[in-house]
């Protein structure tokens, strides 16, 4: 590698959105970003974690013929390195002397140049790397132009200054100059925050810039919201690219004095609401897109989680993609049907009603023997959500379009939804948001549209669909209030349960009622086998269901609403002092 001493580099950011599995794809992404960043005058572009890979593999990375299949990617982009353009630095699996590696490769002049693995792997939340990954040892930085890149791969920086492990610390003292940091970092709320607390810590601490690239994209539930940066070696921003969506962008570092600065754009970042609005529509995307469907069905029963769906869904892939299904029966009142019919013109879709009243009739008429003229209860609300289902099914088997569901995260927590019935489908985008978040966001849709968004400009979703109260209209006059507390109480307390993991006791110091909180306990536990069969979806919060909270279906245990006992130090045999503390990352 030419390692002339340089007072000029320039890195080209490729925030970029790579399918998992499809090395050659993903390759040819590279390629088509480096003569992109050649023309941008890059003396080196910088790819995401495992991006020939794609983030996460899971267990595919498993299969020896994938891990070739990267490898011999890798080694072909390396030796396309010998022809004019930048250097690349790019992330894949790497098997060597017998272990599995998360690395970044350096290609320069026709061969790889260096190999970095990384070291610090997650192994809680959505991460499982410990499961595949070997650990690598601490590196040293690469010499590159005569400058010293530190490459620590996404966790490696999240270890604090001290720590046995401490990545960035390692690379300050064996004289890297700049930080540059592929990621695959996923999106819950407020991630950007902490990304850049974490990165203006390592900064702080070492005295050396960074350079923090990280994926975009959806793959399953997770969502890559890019928004890759820069800070300065004094902690000030120096680049901030936007979110979800990609970009190639060029950063300019020149040498002053021991340090280096950076000049490069500095772009408005979507947060909050409207990060989440965001999210769910790339979430949903991709999603339908890397999977090969050509459009998507939804059920639009005038209500509000049905209305925001296809909202989301219009503005990930178009009106002429997303068809709509109005199913009434005999409690279906006209103003559903109304709303309904307001919300798809408004959305510019395809509209059917296709009536479900034979279908139930002809289920309760089978059934009429065995039932032995048993009351009427939920059995037969249920039968009408699960002719439903079956008939978005059909037409999607007919049509080659995915079902997707509509149920959001406070009824899939207490388990208000039916299996085989509302919960058909293929994908979820509101499923990691609470109702009154879906209120939120449908307010927020009415007044305001994503870049990334597809959809029409101006209010989607009629306001009677926000302000009547929430139903089913599974029968006469019901309302989800006859069996649940009121969303604006249930929330808190599901937000606490769930994504505090707050024993009982607390969630009542705080003000709720004990009976309240101690019934809605019981049912989350007992919902779960539901949970366990519902569709993906978008994950949102800081802990969603499925790849952050992982509950045993089969479950006696229930919090007993006492103080917590404290615990009896004196039965510890020895000191009973812990080890090095787990660094958390996200």
């Amino acid at each position: 590698m030419n390692a002339r001493p340089t007072d000029r580099l320039a890195i080209a950011v490729a925030q970029l959105n790579p399918i998992v599995g499809d090395v050659a794809g993903n390759a040819e992404k590279a390629r088509r970003a480096r003569l992109e960043a050649a023309a941008l005058g890059a003396d080196l572009v910088v790819f995401p974690e495992l991006f020939i890979a794609g983030y996460p593999p899971e267990d595919l990375v498993l299969k020896p013929a994938f891990q070739a299949a990267c490898r011999s990617a890798v080694e072909a982009l390396a030796r396309e390195t010998a022809t004019p353009g930048p250097a690349m630095l790019v992330g894949s699996p790497w098997v060597d002397e017998g272990k599995l590696y998360n690395a970044v490769a350096l290609l320069d002049d026709g061969a790889i140049a260096a190999v970095r693995y990384k070291v610090n792997l997650p192994n809680y939340g959505v991460f499982d790397e410990r499961r595949v990954f070997a650990q690598g040892p601490v590196p040293g930085p690469v010499n590159f132009r005569g400058v010293r890149l530190g490459v620590p791969i996404c966790e490696d920086i999240w270890t604090e200054a001290g720590d046995y492990e401490d990545v960035v610390e390692t690379l300050a003292e064996t004289g890297a100059e700049i930080l540059v940091v592929p990621n695959g970092s996923p999106y819950s709320r407020a991630k950007d925050e902490v990304r850049l607390n974490v990165s203006v810590a390592r900064v702080t601490e070492s005295g050396l810039p960074l350079l923090y690239v990280n994926q975009v994209g959806g793959q399953d539930e997770l969502v890559f919201d890019g928004a890759s940066f820069a800070l300065q070696a004094d902690s000030s921003l120096a680049m901030q690219l936007p979110a979800f969506r990609e970009a190639v962008v060029l950063t300019n570092w020149s040498r002053a004095g021991n340090s280096w600065r950076c000049e490069a754009p500095i772009e408005t970042v979507a947060e909050g609401e409207k990060a989440d609005y965001a999210a769910c529509v790339l979430g949903l995307r991709d999603y339908v897109n890397k999977n090969g469907f050509p459009g998507v069905v939804i059920g639009l029963s005038g209500g509000i989680d049905s209305a925001l769906v296809a909202c989301m869904a219009v503005d990930a892939l178009g009106p002429e993609r997303v068809r709509c299904v109005m199913l009434p029966y005999k409690f279906t009142s006209q103003e559903s049907l109304d709303d309904a019919a307001s919300c798809a013109k408004a959305l510019g879709v395809r509209y059917d009603i296709v009536p479900i009243a034979a279908a139930v009739e002809g289920f309760l008429a089978a059934l009429e023997p065995a039932f032995e003229k048993l009351p009427r209860d939920v059995t037969e609300e249920n039968l009408q959500a699960r002719a439903r289902g079956t008939i978005l099914m059909a037409i999607s088997n007919k049509f080659n379009l995915m079902v997707v569901t509509t149920g959001n995260k406070s009824e899939m927590s207490v388990g208000y939804a039916t299996l085989y019935g509302d919960m058909n489908g293929g994908f979820n985008p509101v499923k990691d948001l609470y109702k009154t978040e879906v209120f939120r966001l449908s307010r927020l849709r009415n007044a305001w549209k994503p870049e990334i968004a597809l959809g029409p400009d101006g209010p989607v979703i009629p306001e009677n669909i926000i302000t009547r109260p929430p139903t089913a209209e599974l029968r006469e006059n019901q309302k989800d209030e006859d069996s649940l507390p009121p969303y604006a109480v249930l929330d808190p307390i599901l937000e606490r349960l769930v994504e505090g993991e707050e024993p009982i006791s607390r969630i009542v110091e705080a003000g709720f009622d004990k009976d309240t909180v101690t019934r809605i306990e019981r049912l989350l536990h007992i919902a779960e086998y539901k949970r366990r069969q519902a569709a993906p979806g978008v994950k949102v919060t800081l802990r969603n269901f499925g790849r952050d909270r992982r509950y045993p279906i089969t479950n006696r245990f229930r919090d007993p609403g006492t103080p917590l006992p404290q615990p009896d130090e004196t039965l510890l045999r020895g000191n009973g002092k812990a080890g090095k503390k787990e660094a958390f990352d996200f």
